[in-house]
C-alpha cells in the first residue's frame, strides 16, 4: 500500500480551517454564500437569519482564514467562498453527495 505523503504544514492549515468552520453559525453561512452565491453582509443576515454584528465578525474570522474572499463592489463588500471545494466537504458533512 502506497503511502500518502502530506506536509505537516498542510496538515496544520487544513485542521485550522476545519476548526473554524466547526461552529454552527459560520457552517450556516457557508452554506448560504455556497447555496446562494457572493453577497453583501446584508444578504448574509437575511438568508441566514444572523445579526449584523455576528455576520460580520464570523466573516472576518473566515476571510483571514482564507475560507471567503471580499471584493468592494461600489459601497458594498462582497463575499464569496474563496474556494468552491469546501462545498464539497459540507456537501458531504449533509449527506448530498458531490458540490454543485
Amino acid at each position: 500500500m502506497k503511502k500518502a505523503r502530506v506536509s505537516d504544514r498542510t496538515l496544520e492549515k487544513m485542521a485550522e480551517s476545519l476548526k473554524l468552520m466547526a461552529h454552527p453559525q459560520r457552517l450556516r453561512m457557508l452554506i448560504a454564500i455556497g447555496d446562494g452565491g457572493a453577497a453583501p453582509v446584508h444578504e448574509v443576515m437575511a438568508r441566514t437569519g444572523m445579526k449584523q454584528g455576528a455576520v460580520s465578525g464570523h466573516l472576518a474570522r473566515m476571510r483571514q482564514a482564507g475560507l471567503v474572499r471580499a471584493e468592494r463592489r461600489g459601497k458594498e463588500v462582497w463575499y464569496d467562498l474563496a474556494d468552491r471545494r469546501c462545498m464539497s466537504v459540507l456537501c458531504c458533512m449533509r449527506g448530498k453527495g458531490k458540490a454543485r
